[in-house]
């Protein structure tokens, strides 16, 4: 297997070969995710300044190296072991899969992860207030917001007949995600359709299968998969002329209709102040899960536009953010 080694110096600092990192003295932090380049550096920036919050600035404190599986969950495992190899200090995981493989790996090299998964559930930690072992960090706990994304949708799109979900069926939280939306749906009587997606090759598939029956919205799953694929997703539900609803603010920056959910930059934020506690002694054992306290609502007055879509004056009335 062919390992891409991307070494990042950010802030500002230089790249460090291995070689030469081998004789520094500051710890490292292998920074394993399961995405592409492109986004992990938007979440190592957010990481970064978390770190400088504990006095910690890369290149000068601590050093940064990365290992990316750039959305094939498959090389989560190699990539994993590889950084214990190298005998990092601190492996941040960027996403469940990321993290699963990271504790796979190792039960001593501390872990701090981000994701939109119940940790407890998924057998990550012990429990949000005392994680135990050697993992910690933040979750959105995403795929619990499945009933106010439905509330969302039904009031975006009165008397919408058919809501579709697209979902990565080999994601961690995949099943927790769909298990919420359809135990909702079934309460309040709304007829839902499950759309699979594993890699961007099924998207158009996926998309054509949502237009034939005739989903008046699309849920975009909360698999950080999807994260990396945005524009494509966009473009799609903008041909098929579908209103879609994402998890991230970051993707109606970028042209999606619709948005609720917690910041992810905010998140790796403070993933990277545990990441520079833990380095200065702290034991993730007994550092608690962090769990946003705000949910945003935004809205793309623009992209509505183009769908044709007339967003209710309720739902502008509680948007924290409307792009136009």
């Amino acid at each position: 297997m062919r390992r891409r080694e991307f070494i990042s110096l950010l802030g500002g600092a230089a790249a460090i070969p291995l070689a030469a990192r081998a004789q520094q003295t500051m710890p490292v932090v292998g920074f394993l995710s399961s995405l592409t380049a492109q986004v992990t550096n938007k979440r190592i920036a957010s990481f970064t300044g978390g770190l400088r919050e504990t006095g910690q600035i890369v290149d000068r404190d601590v050093a940064i190296i990365q290992r990316l599986a750039d959305g094939q969950y498959d090389r989560l495992p190699a990539l994993a072991a590889d950084l214990v190899k190298q005998r990092v200090h601190l492996i941040a995981a960027l996403a469940p899969p990321a993290a699963f493989a990271a504790k796979a790996e190792t039960t001593t090299i501390p872990i701090v992860f981000v994701g939109a998964i119940d940790p407890v559930k998924a057998g990550l930690v012990e429990s949000l207030n005392r994680p135990g072992g050697n993992v910690t960090g933040v979750t959105f706990i995403g795929a619990t917001l499945g009933a106010k994304r439905i509330e969302l949708a039904r009031e975006l799109v009165p008397n919408v007949a058919l809501i579709a979900l697209l979902t990565h069926p080999n994601s961690p939280d995949a099943l927790e995600e769909l298990r919420d939306v359809q135990n909702v749906a079934n309460a309040i009587g709304q007829q839902v359709i499950v759309v699979s997606a594993t890699s961007e090759r099924n998207f158009e598939e996926a998309f054509a299968s949502i237009a034939q029956q005739r989903a008046g919205v699309v849920l975009v799953g909360q698999d950080p998969f999807f994260f990396q694929s945005t524009s494509q997703l966009i473009s799609l539900a903008a041909r098929h002329r579908i209103p879609a609803i994402f998890g991230t603010n970051e993707s109606v920056a970028e042209g999606g209709l619709m948005s609720y959910g917690a910041s992810v930059s905010d998140a790796w934020r403070l993933a990277g102040t545990y990441a520079g506690r833990i380095l200065k002694g702290a034991k993730p054992a007994e550092l608690p899960v962090l769990q946003p306290t705000r949910f945003d609502l935004v809205i793309n007055l623009k992209t509505a536009k183009a769908l044709g879509l007339t967003v209710p004056p309720s739902l502008l009335a509680r948007a924290d953010e409307l792009i136009e």
